[in-house]
């Protein structure tokens, strides 16, 4: 069994449905931060969603406001994944949002 830290990082170019991460089939992780920032002039939205091993959807954060040039973190408590879990972020615009997320990722091997 090993502890991996990670972190997964986007630039959200669209405002498509984007996977930020996803658990391993053999693994499970624990979710520490998801900072945001909104490198822009604008402000923008962001929602962050959980899909699970049988494709059901569970939003975390729905259409959650970024100001223009502020940073914001998204969590105030730890949020576990489970094997095959998907963690998503959609923009509400392009080319606007940074996203990082602090993640420890727990291997059963």
């Amino acid at each position: 069994m090993a502890n991996i830290y990670k972190n997964a990082k986007l630039d959200l170019t669209t405002a498509s449905e984007t996977t930020l991460y996803a658990v391993p089939s053999d693994s499970r992780a624990i979710v520490k931060s998801i900072l945001v920032c909104d490198d822009s002039n604008n402000g923008s939205t962001l929602t962050v969603t959980i899909t699970d091993a049988s494709s059901n959807v569970f939003v975390l954060f729905d259409v959650k406001s970024v100001s223009g040039h502020q940073t914001v973190e998204f969590l105030t408590q730890p949020v576990i994944l489970e094997e095959n879990e998907i963690l998503k972020v959609t923009a509400a615009d392009a080319n606007r949002l940074h996203v990082i997320s602090s993640i420890l990722e727990i291997s059963r091997d």
